[in-house]
């Protein structure tokens, strides 16, 4: 029988909420990752942790709000750079979130990433073509063109990244949350995937990170600013 979550823990899980969104909205200020005219940063990792721990409905809010917050205060793409932030982020935490709600285990996971991952490309390969144009004032042509040099190559390297990045800190963030007395669990056992140091997964994810980003200066001539 699924346990009533009570009051007292709604308040917690939802300023764990509120810490998720703060630590994204950081990496959004600190870490940037350019190619041409593209930027991304770390916070749907950040994010998507989260929304794993707490459920797609909380992830699709931080999404927002943090989207909200990046656009009135540091974005200068104006609405349409909002509109491709919010599409990219709900579509990858979201789908993420989603499978990995309905089988919480570490092939869950990696499921859920994995089509989150297809579907944020495809989103926003789409999105790209339909409000790029607008965005450039360019001819719809003149982005088309660039899908197979720019766009896609930049695309799967956002989300190989930030995938990567998922399995990097999942295990320290959840551990250091079960400690302060965020989660709200049915049983000690919900999250037993994590509780053994998985070094495999860990040293797996940091070499697929390192390769990704290798590509990206090397093959995009992509840059790193920090702050």
């Amino acid at each position: 029988m699924k346990r009533t979550i009570t009051k007292h823990e709604h308040i917690k899980a939802l300023s764990a909420v509120g810490l998720f969104c703060a630590l994204a909205y950081v990496c959004c200020v600190l870490f940037h990752f350019k190619a041409g005219f593209l930027t991304f940063d770390l916070k749907d990792a950040v994010m998507t942790v989260g929304a794993m721990i707490f459920g797609p409905v909380y992830g699709v809010a931080m999404a927002l709000i943090v989207a909200i917050i990046e656009g009135i205060t540091i974005s200068s793409t104006g609405v349409y750079g909002f509109i491709m932030n919010v599409l990219s982020s709900v579509t990858f935490v979201g789908i993420a979130s989603v499978v990995y709600k309905l089988r919480r285990t570490m092939s869950g996971a990696v499921i859920g990433i994995a089509a989150a991952s297809l579907s944020t490309v495809a989103v926003m390969m789409a999105a790209n073509v339909l409000i790029t144009p607008f965005y450039m004032n360019v001819p719809r042509g003149d982005v088309i063109a660039l899908i197979p040099t720019l766009l896609l190559p930049f695309n799967l390297t956002k989300v190989i990244f930030n995938s990567a990045v998922v399995f990097i800190i999942y295990k320290p963030i959840i551990t250091a949350m079960r400690h302060a007395g965020f989660l709200v669990t049915e049983s000690r056992a919900e999250y037993s995937e994590y509780k053994r140091p998985n070094l495999a997964v860990m040293l797996i994810a940091i070499c697929v990170a390192a390769l990704t980003l290798l590509f990206f200066f090397l093959k995009l001539n992509g840059s790193f600013t920090f702050g």
